[in-house]
């Protein structure tokens, strides 16, 4: 059984060990990619089908039917923003169909926060061998990002 993990944003895509975090860059969360969005507002969407199981304006969590969750973070220490230049697009609980959007934000704002704006794409509990990349440099939103085998 494979799932194939979608962008949530559009950009470059980038391994995790280019996170500027270290729980992010070093997998402690999980194995996946990064993708560096462009500096204007965009919507990001559900890399899965399936329910939000997490929903905070800088961070969600879907897990699909399969039991596999994808943590989506937009950007890095963004939870300090308070959810400041972020609007909520959905509903933790609600079940959603891969590409529909969940979070509006603007990666310029992020940066110039102090932040970085690079979103980190994580399949949770799962082994680094199970992360195959798809996405090389620039992808839309949409694109597959990886697949989870």
């Amino acid at each position: 059984m494979s799932t194939t993990v979608r962008a949530p944003v559009g950009g470059m895509a980038a391994p995790l060990s280019a996170v500027p975090d270290p729980v992010f860059s070093a997998g402690m969360v999980g194995p996946g990619l990064a993708i560096d969005p462009p500096r204007e507002p965009v919507v990001s969407v559900a890399p899965i089908s399936g329910k939000i199981m997490k929903l905070h304006p800088h961070a969600f969590v879907i897990v699909g039917d399969d039991g596999r969750g994808v943590l989506v973070h937009l950007g890095i220490d963004t939870v300090q923003l308070k959810g400041e230049g972020f609007r909520v697009l959905a509903t933790e609980g609600l079940r959603i169909g891969a590409g529909e959007p969940v979070v509006a934000w603007n990666p310029a704002a992020v940066e110039a926060s102090g932040r970085s704006p690079v979103c980190p794409v994580v399949a949770l509990d799962a082994p680094s061998e199970a992360v195959v990349p798809r996405a090389h440099g620039r992808i839309e939103a949409g694109d597959a990002l990886f697949e989870w085998v």
